[in-house]
């Protein structure tokens, strides 16, 4: 009898949810680079469908997701769906109950991304983005550490500030210790990073493998202003270099010195820290990009690394992550390296395994920041 079998009869038996105490099941298997992982959801009619971010999307977009839909257990209100997958794995995922899959092209996906529930059975959750509802967290055993997402005890906590800059809300950590000028990174989508970055920061300095630094970030308002802004949108560069750095001096005291100040992003977030140091080199002389969106544009693909290619170098240090998970960008993401090389630019660029997911991006933050800084010495 397989270890499947032997969970759907478990599965079966009266009382069942009153034995699991946490979701999902996590099992070893005969290989030790894997672990089976069952997702469970429970309802009396009805199916339900695991999204699990970047795997699914990858079935979505090749137009089948009958690998992800949950089976009934016969005759109980258990559904479940099991995968092998890497023991390294950290991935998000949630849950959309649904009478029937739900179709694959865009408008409905973004619905579906809308609709979807995190497991009420797992307590690790993630933040929703840009509205939609939180996710779930999976982590495998042998994913890599992320030593500084979680409160600590006894971490001195800085203190964040909300504002409105040109009508645009605008949050600021400032750090518990420190004097200024500060150090000061600009982390893009701030309306998702307001309650995470906050405590990576404070453990990031707390055990002083980060100087003290002031955080400032912008709220990316919406998903149409997001979109528009975060794609080599020039006019949005020049605000963060002409209005907000010079406005978060003043009010917070950070450092008018490029090579202290890091801009980053995430996806179409890191596409623009890149081109925002492309365009203003003299406000940005750090980069740090996770899942970079370098295929942009449709029109033009791989636009930016073009312009990287053909113009003199700039004076910036990249550090650069993508997922083994993110088909649709990770070629993209190790040509734009590559040219970086190419050109003589100070640049670190890191595989993980994982996927376009805050779950891998909240880990790789403190990692970049560490090793961007690191040349700084620790006084900032």
């Amino acid at each position: 009898m397989s270890p499947v079998d032997s969970l759907t009869e478990r599965m079966a038996r009266p009382g069942f949810w009153e034995s699991v105490d946490r979701c999902p099941i996590v099992e070893e298997t005969a290989d030790p680079g894997t672990r089976r992982v069952t997702f469970l959801w429970r309802a009396e009619k009805g199916g339900a469908l695991v999204l699990l971010h970047t795997l699914t999307d990858r079935a979505r977009w090749e137009g089948d997701l009958s690998g992800h839909l949950m089976e009934r257990v016969p005759g109980t209100d258990v559904l479940y769906r099991s995968y092998e997958l890497g023991s390294d794995l950290r991935v998000s995922y949630q849950i959309l109950p649904c009478d029937e899959p739900p179709g694959t092209d865009r408008d409905t996906w973004r619905r579906v991304l809308d609709e979807a529930l995190p497991d009420p059975r797992n307590p690790a959750v993630l933040p929703g983005q840009h509205g939609r509802p939180p996710s779930s967290l999976l982590e495998l055993p042998d994913a890599p550490a992320q030593p500084y997402v979680a409160e600590r005890p006894g971490v001195p906590r800085g203190t964040v500030h909300e504002h409105v800059l040109d009508g645009r809300r605008v949050w600021v950590h400032t750090p518990a210790a420190g004097a200024g000028p500060y150090p000061v990174l600009v982390l893009l989508d701030g309306d998702v990073w307001k309650d995470m970055a906050p405590t990576t920061m404070d453990n990031l300095v707390a055990d002083r493998v980060v100087p003290p630094m002031v955080v400032v970030m912008p709220d990316a308002v919406d998903r149409d202003t997001r979109h528009a802004e975060l794609a080599c949108h020039e006019p949005f560069v020049r605000f963060l270099a002409d209005r907000l750095l010079p406005w978060a001096q003043a009010e917070h005291g950070v450092t008018a010195d490029p090579a202290r100040t890091i801009i980053a992003g995430q996806s179409f977030g890191g596409l623009t820290a890149s081109f925002a140091a492309f365009l203003a080199p003299e406000r940005f002389g750090n980069v740090l990009s996770q899942s970079g969106s370098y295929w942009w544009s449709d029109d033009d693909p791989e636009w930016l690394t073009r312009r990287y290619a053909a113009a003199e170098r700039r004076p910036v240090r990249f550090y650069l992550e993508a997922g083994r998970l993110e088909w649709l960008l990770l070629d993209e993401n190790r040509r734009f390296a590559a040219t970086l090389r190419d050109k003589g630019y100070d640049i670190t660029f890191r595989e993980f395994h994982g996927g376009h997911d805050y779950a891998c991006w909240r880990g790789g933050l403190a990692d970049g920041l560490i090793h961007l800084t690191r040349a700084w010495g620790r006084d900032g």
